[in-house]
């Protein structure tokens, strides 16, 4: 939700969402969190604007080239992945388009790759250490015979805000 709060704070309204294989339980949530967004904002989503596909860099060109390609592009994209949204911006500077002057993008993950990139992603960081320590623990306790009262647990995220995302 808060990457697309975030464009709709730079004034987007344009904002398609480049997700994972629709099965997935994480691109349920995060396709979830863009739809309340927008909701909540009260801009439409057209039906194309929504894009499952899967998480990979691929996946991110070949969703990318879509959307791009509509009569009325986004102006924004969030990408279930950074993967994903480094494909969306190759395949948009393979347009001619510039980051984020022409299209902003942000991802989900805050890999490595998204720090290092040009111009550096704006993306959603996991807590995946702390995410590790709580598996890690389950399955200790799994193992020692241990019942667990909950097999569902949210960790919050974090957005972090480089250079891919600015004003519309």
């Amino acid at each position: 939700m808060s990457a697309t709060q975030h464009l709709l704070s730079l004034g987007h309204r344009r904002i398609a969402y480049l997700g994972g294989p629709a099965g997935a339980a994480s691109n349920q949530a995060r396709m979830h969190g863009y739809r309340a967004a927008m909701e909540a904002a009260g801009v439409p989503v057209p039906p194309d604007y929504v894009r499952t596909a899967g998480f990979c860099y691929a996946d991110g060109l070949r969703e990318g080239a879509a959307l791009l390609d509509l009569p009325e592009p986004p102006t924004a994209v969030f990408a279930a992945s950074d993967e994903s949204a480094l494909g969306a911006i190759q395949v948009a500077r393979g347009r001619g388009l510039r980051i984020p002057e022409d299209l902003s993008v942000v991802g989900f993950d805050d890999t490595q790759i998204a720090a290092m990139h040009a111009p550096a992603l704006t993306t959603v960081r996991q807590p995946l250490r702390e995410m590790g320590a709580v598996a890690l623990r389950t399955a200790l306790r799994l193992a020692a015979g241990e019942r667990i009262d909950s097999r569902h647990l949210e960790l919050a995220t974090e957005l972090i805000v480089r250079d891919s995302s600015r004003a519309a």
